[in-house]
């Protein structure tokens, strides 16, 4: 009888550690998701919202590993700190309820698992009992190693989360070579003002045209994305860029090569999220996703 109590608490621990685990990679890809997510619902600048992006990810992260691998610590501190993170979450979520309502998704799985406050948290209620009995009934590798261990793993975790996705340097891009170097081309969008997606293309580049219909196809299904093409070179056709990518429905204008080197350094497709003229973030075109950029059209906060 002893030997199944313990074999039934040593895989309450792995799975309870595996969820953490899960939660956490889920907030990861794409971790700005999550980022604008915060941004979105809690209301602070995106910067902050961007590092604690990574400490809620790196946590998460770090207490499932040790859950999993069975190092409790000094008192079973990392399963009573995954405790208290659950109980400001489900404040957070009961907050989020009143504020948003229950048909949001409160991006406790990103956008891997759509679920509403409601029903995470009955699940952040299981996870507690979950803890709980392993608090009272679950002791772990009890080694004085262990002990020492336990919060170097931690560190580790929340270290990573920063080196493997480190934060957006965010700047204020200056567009004024866009609007005075050519009056033909000359935007007629304040691109300093607002949430704009400047795509720097290439007419000749086939990732440039793949990004193009990308964008295309976007802006087909929402209207209201705010894309706009900055496009190289201001002589000869660009038909055969037209013909490929079907985006004639994305703003757009041209640039002289020098300027549009400078601001691509040679690099492109360059595709740029601007707010109010801050750089918040680039991203290459396979990276872009249509829910991730109505999340980030919907803040309301600036960096």
């Amino acid at each position: 009888m002893r030997t199944v109590y313990r074999v039934f608490f040593v895989i309450l621990s792995v799975a309870t550690g595996a969820l953490f685990l899960y939660s956490a990679y889920t907030k990861l890809f794409p971790i700005e998701s999550f980022e604008y997510t915060i941004t979105e619902y809690v209301h602070v600048p995106l910067s902050l919202a961007a590092i604690a992006a990574r400490f809620f990810i790196g946590l998460e992260a770090g207490l499932g590993a040790l859950m999993i691998i069975h190092l409790f610590g000094k008192n079973k501190w990392p399963l009573k700190t995954a405790f208290a993170l659950l109980i400001v979450f489900s404040l957070y979520l009961i907050w989020l309820w009143v504020k948003a309502g229950n048909d949001v998704n409160c991006g406790c799985f990103g956008d891997a698992i759509w679920m509403s406050p409601s029903a995470s948290l009955i699940k952040n209620g299981i996870l507690l009992i979950m803890i709980a009995l392993l608090i009272k009934y679950h002791n772990g590798f009890d080694y004085p190693w262990a002990r020492i261990i336990a919060p170097i793993v931690l560190v580790c975790m929340l270290s990573l989360s920063y080196i493997l996705f480190p934060v957006f340097t965010r700047y204020k891009i200056d567009l004024s070579a866009v609007y005075n170097s050519n009056k033909t081309f000359a935007p007629t969008t304040d691109l300093a003002r607002g949430k704009h997606i400047i795509a720097f293309v290439s007419p000749s580049c086939i990732h440039c045209r793949r990004a193009a219909y990308k964008m295309h196809m976007m802006k087909q299904r929402n209207p209201a994305i705010p894309f706009y093409m900055i496009i190289a070179n201001t002589t000869g056709t660009i038909d055969g860029f037209w013909k490929d990518s079907q985006a004639q429905n994305i703003p757009w204008t041209r640039l002289e090569l020098e300027p549009f080197k400078k601001y691509t350094g040679g690099v492109f497709p360059q595709i740029l999220w601007v707010n109010n003229g801050w750089v918040e973030a680039s991203s290459s075109y396979p990276e872009l996703d249509q829910k991730v950029i109505e999340k980030w059209m919907r803040g309301t906060t600036n960096p």
